[in-house]
């Protein structure tokens, strides 16, 4: 029972740490700037042809996030299930956007449209927090 009590007690503080960090990270921000989440989603494009990825960004991403994103081809690699390294193109998404549930609702639906319409496995995320200013 006393390690659980102590144990109880070390997650609230460690909660404790993490929750009054979180206002330093955002003052770290110089003015005109403020902070942003950044989502980065990438995605493999060898099933998808530069029309389909425009109407994909055209019917599943803009609707989503009207205030702006920025789309950019490149080259991935990955290793497969039984251990043989995939090559191929990918395109990358850069989101800024609140770092709200709304937001990572959003997000998590254009993953999912994603997968299903071009049969992939996954689609890669990555998050963080930038100074952002326009």
């Amino acid at each position: 029972m006393t390690v659980e009590i102590k144990a109880t007690v070390r997650a609230s503080f460690v909660l404790f740490l993490v929750a009054a960090a979180a206002p330093a990270i955002a003052s770290n921000c110089a003015p005109p700037t403020t902070t942003m989440a950044r989502t980065e989603l990438l995605f493999g494009a060898s099933r998808v042809s530069d029309a389909q990825w425009k109407r994909f960004l055209a019917r599943e991403v803009t609707p989503r996030f009207p205030n702006g994103l920025t789309a950019f081809e490149g080259y991935g690699q990955w290793k497969s299930p039984r251990g043989a390294i995939r090559k191929e193109r990918s395109r990358i998404l850069l989101l800024w956007h609140l770092e709200d549930a709304f937001s990572d609702s959003k997000i998590e639906a254009i993953r999912t449209a994603y997968k299903t319409q071009f049969r992939q496995r996954s689609v890669m995320r990555v998050d963080g927090e930038d100074c952002v200013s326009f």
